[in-house]
């Protein structure tokens, strides 16, 4: 784990892709297209499914204006996260930062783990639906296997930034080609279908369903990641290569929202044609629309395609999940930890509930879990939303590529839009919680904790506007306070960690060679055997007396060219042995060599290095 200053959204990819090199016109132009296709899968995630198919069961092709006016919201807000990123290489969590207050800031870090949890809830969820109803896998186990995707993650991010789009590329056509085929199968009126396009609210219900597609269609986290993920891309900074990237980047957003969009429609297509024809208007449950897909279609690959479509959405949002998680966290509070570490707790915040909730109360509380999910998203969407806008409109940051005043009326009116339908769709869930309880307590708890939550709305959209007023003094990097005056004092006492292999030869080297002042050495070694991690300093096993003799050989060749040389053996834990050692020893400086293993073998073996800096107060070279 580590704390520094600004840091690069996404730093292991930053600027990973550099459209310059491509060879040919076309190519340099498709080395911007990506970053948007990883943003598209969060609009079809499992948690949008059960809105779709409510709509289409209850009222047919008629909402179908809905989605369609969600889609042109969610083309615009993403464009904006995107010009963000590019113009001012900061993504939407650094600007928060660098602007609210410290306080506000941590709510709105809080808000935002909140969402990519519910997010992260929907798709478990939505993945072990899946794997029940193509395999008939107990939804509890499905939730559990859902753990292991960590793995898969880490490979891709591993493979590079390109190699990850063509991944969620891959499965983004995967859930399109399930869909396009139950079209084929279903074949809806297209006359029809075209009416659903004129905006209607149909009958009682339909304002409820529609605030909930939009409220499930949008996605916070989303916002975060679009931001980070276009400076993926190395451009130049001059105004006509920053205009060039915001246009093709406005291109791959419409592409692949577009792609969401017919995702989304074909669920809501197939639920009319096949369950509001045949006057089952009530189908919102995933395990019920694929129960009756066979008999009402005539076809038994229909249910399958569903589940497979079903998986690859759910495993393609929690890829994108993960990486608006390590945005937030290190955008927020400057913190960066082990990617293998945010992707464990991450997916445990959701399955944890979920195993609690399938294990207490069944599987009858699935439907419930995802409409939960869905009104915690609606509830941090403003507080991702209103920042965004006033960023993009801030002419002192974003110079000539502010947004202009049509763009902002525009974009006003929709997050105008979504607060209220969001706030109403909340409101009618803290109303219903209210009900749930007679204790005035919890009533009470509730009524704050609305307050509190309509109060640090309330700030995050005045307090930029008064920030702007009073000429904001705005620093990427904190107050320097460092001087140049004289050299640090000579190292007395140089510890020199060993592990007996060839890493040995360059800790010696550096050893000798950073002893300006003939410093003493401390030479450290520590046993792993079996006995030695039970017994400690009293084992007296082969590997501990062979370990013995090679540090002795070590200290013997040291003071035989004229150097101050000790060694001491360590036992059990590396990392906590041999800051134990230094520490105790009082050594002013730490040669430790580098493992040179990458990131499953760090989770197999552990982190050393990493783990050792943190636990002593001295310098830490790495000799390689």
């Amino acid at each position: 784990m580590s704390q520094s200053g600004i840091e690069n959204s996404l730093s292991e990819v930053h600027g990973q892709v550099n459209p310059a090199a491509a060879k040919g016109r076309w190519k340099k132009v498709f080395a911007f297209f990506g970053p948007a296709y990883l943003v598209s899968v969060g609009y079809m995630d499992p948690g949008n499914w059960a809105t779709d198919l409510a709509g289409g069961s209850k009222f047919g092709y008629a909402l179908i204006w809905v989605l369609l006016m969600s889609n042109v919201m969610a083309l615009l807000l993403q464009s904006l996260s995107a010009r963000l990123g590019i113009v001012q290489g900061r993504d939407l969590a650094q600007c928060n930062r660098e602007v609210y207050p410290r306080a506000v800031n941590f709510v709105l870090y809080i808000l935002a783990e909140i969402a990519i949890a519910a997010c992260d809830l929907a798709e478990v969820l939505g993945m072990a639906i899946g794997l029940n109803l193509l395999f008939h896998m107990p939804l509890l186990w499905g939730v559990l296997i859902s753990l292991f995707d960590t793995v898969l993650l880490l490979y891709l991010q591993r493979l590079g930034m390109r190699k990850l789009e063509a991944f969620i590329i891959t499965l983004v056509a995967i859930i399109g080609g399930c869909f396009l085929v139950e079209m084929f199968f279903a074949k809806p009126d297209l006359g029809d279908v075209v009416k659903g396009f004129a905006p209607s609210l149909p009958g009682e219900g339909a304002l409820f369903i529609a605030i909930g597609i939009i409220g499930a269609t949008v996605m916070p986290h989303n916002l975060y990641l679009h931001s980070a993920l276009v400076q993926t891309r190395k451009i130049g900074r001059d105004p006509a290569s920053i205009k060039r990237a915001i246009k093709l980047n406005n291109i791959d957003s419409a592409i692949a929202l577009n792609m969401a969009f017919f995702v989304n429609a074909a669920i809501l297509v197939l639920a009319g044609a096949v369950f509001y024809t045949a006057g089952l208007h009530e189908v919102a449950s995933l395990q019920d629309a694929h129960k009756l897909l066979a008999p009402l279609l005539g076809n038994k690959f229909a249910p399958a395609l569903f589940a497979i479509a079903l998986i690859a959405a759910g495993q393609s949002s929690t890829v994108t999940g993960t990486l608006a998680g390590q945005i937030v966290m290190e955008g927020y509070l400057r913190l960066r930890i082990n990617p293998a570490l945010r992707r464990l707790i991450t997916r445990l915040l959701a399955i944890v509930p979920a195993v609690i909730v399938l294990f207490v109360w069944g599987e009858g509380m699935v439907d419930e879990m995802l409409i939960f999910s869905q009104v915690l998203l609606s509830m941090q969407l403003a507080f991702a939303v209103v920042p965004l806008i006033h960023f993009v409109s801030d002419r002192k940051k974003m110079g000539e590529f502010a947004i202009k005043p049509f763009t902002k009326l525009a974009a006003w009116a929709i997050a105008a839009v979504i607060i209220v339908l969001n706030l109403k769709l909340f409101g009618e869930s803290v109303a219903e919680w209210m009900r749930g309880t007679d204790n005035l307590w919890v009533q009470g708890l509730v009524v704050l904790f609305v307050v509190f939550i309509g109060v640090v709305l309330l700030i995050t959209i005045v307090y930029p506007l008064i920030l702007q007023r009073r000429e904001a003094n705005i620093s990427v990097h904190e107050n320097i306070k460092a001087t140049v005056e004289e050299a640090a004092a000579p190292f007395r006492k140089i510890a020199l960690a060993l592990d007996f292999s060839d890493n040995d030869r360059y800790v010696l080297q550096y050893g000798l060679h950073l002893n300006m002042h003939e410093a003493s050495f401390v030479l450290i070694h520590v046993v792993e055997s079996a006995s030695a991690r039970i017994m400690g300093s009293d084992a007296h096993d082969y590997e501990t007396r062979k370990d013995q003799a090679n540090l002795d050989k070590y200290v013997q060749m040291m003071e035989a060219q004229g150097y101050k040389a000790t060694g001491l053996l360590g036992y059990k834990d590396r990392a906590a042995e041999i800051a134990r050692l230094v520490n105790e020893t009082g050594c002013d400086l730490l040669i430790i060599g580098s493992h040179g293993h990458g990131a499953a073998k760090d989770i197999l073996y552990g982190e050393t290095v990493n783990t050792v800096r943190h636990l002593v107060k001295i310098p830490v070279f790495i000799a390689r």
